[in-house]
């Protein structure tokens, strides 16, 4: 099936999907009454939101509130964004973040910060560690299950493999750290080269560390440009995807195919929204949840 296809596959399906959710629930709320929190349908997979850029103005009870309204799962909270979960945060910060996920059925499944490996100058690759067990250290006092690292690009000047082999390196020595805290690195496919399926492949047989897996991200250098399909690249990175942020899923990737190949690996943890601020979320991402449970379910 050509990628065309599959895209008003999504369209028709999809989206009609979700129209039915909103236009039922509509129908039934009383003229004026506030958006019920909606239920989720039960799949083995599970959907979550990254505050990348949707919930990136929204502070801390304001993006749990909309996470418990649409349907969400769980969170991850990128750094920098208003919530103002960050390691520069006090132990008295830390535990009143920690009682307000106590008190709500959305995970804190981790923490989106922006360290990276890949510099050819030692003292930035070193800065980026000590941040990355910064991260760790505040994810293990919240209770989450992970922080978000990646590579950001190969320096010209530098032999390609010497360079994937140093993020290597450095994944290996925030593993360690992050296995003696009962965390887990989640790298991210991403960056201008780095992002191509065989050179993190690459990076995760050179890391070779139980405690660092890799976040599928969905690039368009997945996508085979003569057959539109992922699958080939996917299961280059298989073994180690163990977090997905997802995208629009109605056009612009494979989605559908997806969503089958995380099924047929018996998928089970998250896949996160990262996508466009709206300035009507709950809206965006209760359609969001119904289109995702056509692939999904």
């Amino acid at each position: 099936m050509g990628q065309k296809r599959t895209r008003r596959r999504f369209l028709g399906d999809g989206l009609a999907a979700g129209a039915a959710a909103m236009a039922l629930g509509a129908a039934q709320r009383p003229a004026g009454a506030a958006e019920p929190p909606l239920q989720p349908k039960e799949a083995k997979m599970h959907l979550g939101l990254v505050t990348y850029m949707v919930g990136a103005r929204m502070d801390l009870p304001t993006l749990i509130k909309t996470c418990e309204q649409t349907g969400m799962e769980g969170v991850e909270l990128r750094s920098t964004h208003k919530h103002g979960v960050e390691p520069t945060i006090d132990a008295e910060a830390r535990a009143k973040v920690k009682a307000l996920f106590a008190k709500t059925k959305v995970r804190l499944v981790g923490l989106g910060s922006a360290c990276e490996y890949h510099s050819p100058n030692p003292d930035v690759v070193k800065r980026n560690i000590e941040q990355t067990r910064a991260f760790v250290d505040l994810a293990a006092d919240l209770g989450a299950w992970g922080v978000k690292v990646r590579p950001n690009g190969l320096p010209k000047e530098v032999p390609e493999d010497k360079t994937l082999r140093q993020i290597a390196g450095a994944l290996r020595e925030c593993g360690d750290y992050a296995k003696g805290k009962g965390i887990v690195l989640f790298t991210e496919c991403h960056g201008r080269g780095t992002s191509d399926p065989p050179r993190m492949a690459k990076i995760m047989e050179y890391c070779g560390h139980p405690s660092v897996c890799l976040c599928w991200n969905c690039n368009g250098v997945d996508i085979d440009r003569k057959t539109g399909s992922i699958k080939a690249n996917f299961d280059l990175c298989k073994p180690w995807i163990q977090h997905v942020h997802i995208h629009d899923l109605y056009a612009g990737y494979p989605w559908r195919e997806l969503f089958d190949l995380l099924k047929e690996m018996k998928f089970s943890r998250y896949t996160m929204i990262e996508m466009g601020a709206t300035s009507d979320p709950v809206r965006v991402l209760r359609y969001y949840r119904a289109l995702w449970e056509t692939m999904a379910l």
